[in-house]
């Protein structure tokens, strides 16, 4: 793994929130990604570096994007509508409805990523539904991210107590086997 100079270092299980955040920049990372290069790629088979970032992607979607929204869905968003935190209720239930949204748009934009580097290329259809599947993803993220972190994410921070961090950096690790 390549080490950024002066570049923050990720969060660790004490820092839940933290943790959370660090997984926002690497979904915006790897979207961008996606969104790149089926722009780029039009009309034409996927060369090596644009494939392995899209198998890099693709993958991370498939297996590091569920346990992201299963943090949130059951160790963060329980605590806070447990803590009965005004105006949050709403806000959760629309972040949970945008985890099925944007789960069903992974898997078709997967499927379409697939295909393009099974068959060598990808109908013009193909091309014209994945590339609106991205932008939907990069709309979807956008107003996702911003919610969570500039009112759900403080108001976690404000609400939580340092045993209900504790107790959600725990779930983190036992989630991913750790």
């Amino acid at each position: 793994m390549a080490i950024q100079i002066g570049a923050k270092p990720d969060s660790g299980f004490d820092d839940p929130i933290g943790m959370l955040k660090d997984c926002h920049r690497r979904i915006e990372r790897f979207l961008d990604i996606l969104c790149k290069v089926v722009k780029q790629a039009r009309g034409r088979e996927l060369d090596t570096e644009e494939r392995r970032a899209v198998e890099a992607a693709l993958a991370y979607f498939r297996e590091s994007g569920p346990r992201h929204n299963l943090d949130e869905e059951e160790s963060l968003f329980p605590r806070l509508l447990c803590r009965q935190v005004p105006a949050v209720s709403d806000d959760v239930h629309r972040l949970e409805a945008e985890h099925r949204e944007t789960k069903a748009l992974h898997e078709e934009a997967d499927r379409l990523y697939s295909k393009w580097v099974a068959e060598r290329g990808l109908a013009t259809d193909d091309e014209s539904q994945l590339l609106s599947i991205t932008e939907q993803l990069q709309g979807i993220y956008g107003g996702h991210i911003h919610l969570e972190e500039d009112v759900i994410f403080p108001c976690a921070a404000h609400a939580l107590g340092q045993s209900d961090l504790t107790a959600i950096g725990a779930e983190f690790k036992t989630r991913r086997g750790l």
